[in-house]
């Protein structure tokens, strides 16, 4: 397994420099609109385009992908993504903003939609839960790495903006250089949300929900900590404690999620997390320990309920609709973080910063009252029917849900298996993405 890690070191080194970098753009943007003094319900509306854009690239990268493979594709998405950045401080209008949201959005699902085709291409049915968790584990660190970015530079001048661009741009070299072979992408099978929501209301709402609170807490996280008077710094170690609290506590959840029922758990996550957010509301930035420890408290929780959405799906799914399910709830993230930024902002408009956590508090609520009429109208899943429960992250394309270990249809890519059966190391062949083939050796 430590040679399959290594011989991705490239796929991993891209994700690294493709999300730090996109994720320090986030933050910075947030920042940066506070310091034009632009009120927070434009700016919701502003950067809301970001998942827009990602939810549009989800459903419509993969033809273009197909079309003229992943090499190019990457490299055309991530520079795409990397001009957007350079041309933010050139003029500070709201309208050329979103829509360059737009174009960021769309353009990070698209070398997401790469990344993740190779990552399971080259898994197996022996490694693959562990390339699973490596990759998440990578891409929610090269996350908190990005807010720590934001120290280097002044938010108002043009420098932090290319060092973005830099990134992304850094993140070509990897890609470009590796010997994988580019696999073939299968069309993502669909299953409608009212068709699963039928199904699994309560893992449908927990999706939505989600994405409401963590899709506007990446674009208005930053907001809410410039209007109480926490300073760039202070802003990077606020937003970097989040995310890591969000990945550090998806492992004991996932504990209590295979003892008990996970509809039961979900009531608690929610009731719980809103509670943190009502306290958050109370604290200030006079209080900054307290403030940033409740925070993470709230991010971790409300991170850990996509997951548990995913698991209580999947129990009650066939394993070869598995996968269609999976994207589905995807999509119910994503229609959630475009809902949670426009109403959230319009929250911080009427009622100060603290109008954020009363709104995720409210949403909480209403989950955790639906997740309660489902659990007493229902019937429960005995704990030793449920599947094994695995860690699902939605800031993904549809492409890595088929890699998740509960997917029973996942079989072995062809240039793996033939590695496999000669007893070769897990090297990968010389990439044939529309390229001319290397000189043999």
């Amino acid at each position: 397994m430590t040679r399959m890690v290594v011989s991705l070191f490239a796929l991993l080194l891209s994700i690294v420099l493709l999300n730090g970098g996109n994720a320090f753009l986030m933050t910075l943007l947030g920042i940066r609109l506070s310091i034009e003094s632009v009120a927070p319900d434009t700016i919701g509306m502003v950067l809301v385009c970001y998942s827009i854009g990602f939810v549009l690239g989800t459903l419509f990268v993969q033809k273009v992908v197909s079309r003229v493979g992943h090499i190019r594709a990457f490299a055309v998405f991530a520079t795409i993504a990397a001009v957007a950045s350079l041309l933010y401080p050139m003029a500070i209008n709201m309208v050329f903003w979103a829509i360059l949201r737009v174009v960021s959005g769309f353009s990070m699902a698209g070398v997401l939609v790469v990344i993740e085709s190779w990552f399971s291409a080259r898994a197996t049915n022996a490694n693959r839960s562990t390339l699973f968790a490596v990759y998440q584990v990578v891409y929610l660190l090269a996350a908190v790495g990005g807010q720590l970015l934001i120290n280097v530079g002044n938010p108002a001048d043009y420098v932090p903006f290319s060092l973005a661009a830099i990134l992304l741009v850094l993140a070509l070299v990897p890609l470009a250089l590796t010997r994988m072979e580019a696999p073939e992408i299968a069309p993502s099978p669909r299953l409608s949300v009212v068709k699963l929501a039928r199904e699994s209301f309560t893992g449908v709402a927990g999706a939505l929900i989600t994405g409401i609170l963590i899709g506007s807490f990446y674009a208005l996280g930053p907001v809410y900590a410039t209007l109480i008077g926490l300073g760039v710094s202070q802003t990077a170690n606020f937003m970097a404690c989040a995310i890591l609290a969000a990945m550090l506590l998806a492992w004991p959840i996932g504990i209590l999620c295979d003892r008990f029922d996970r509809r039961r758990i979900m009531f608690w996550i929610s009731v719980l997390a809103a509670i943190a957010a009502l306290v958050v509301s109370m604290l200030g930035s006079h209080q900054l320990l307290a403030l940033t420890l409740a925070v993470a408290v709230f991010t971790g929780l409300s991170a850990s309920i996509y997951p548990v959405a995913v698991a209580i799906t999947n129990d009650r799914m066939e394993s070869s609709r598995i996968v269609a399910a999976s994207a589905t709830l995807l999509l119910s993230y994503g229609i959630g973080s475009v809902i949670g930024p426009v109403v959230l902002s319009k929250l911080i408009q009427l009622l100060g910063p603290e109008g954020l956590f009363y709104g995720y508090a409210a949403a909480l609520i209403v989950l955790a009252a639906a997740t309660s009429y489902r659990i007493t109208h229902t019937e429960d899943i005995a704990v030793e029917d449920q599947e094994h429960f695995v860690p699902a992250m939605p800031e993904t394309s549809m492409v890595l849900a088929e890699m998740d270990p509960r997917n029973a249809e996942f079989t072995d890519s062809p240039e793996v298996a033939a590695d496999t059966a000669h007893g070769e190391p897990d090297e990968g062949s010389i990439a044939k993405d529309g390229l001319q083939d290397a000189p043999a050796r």
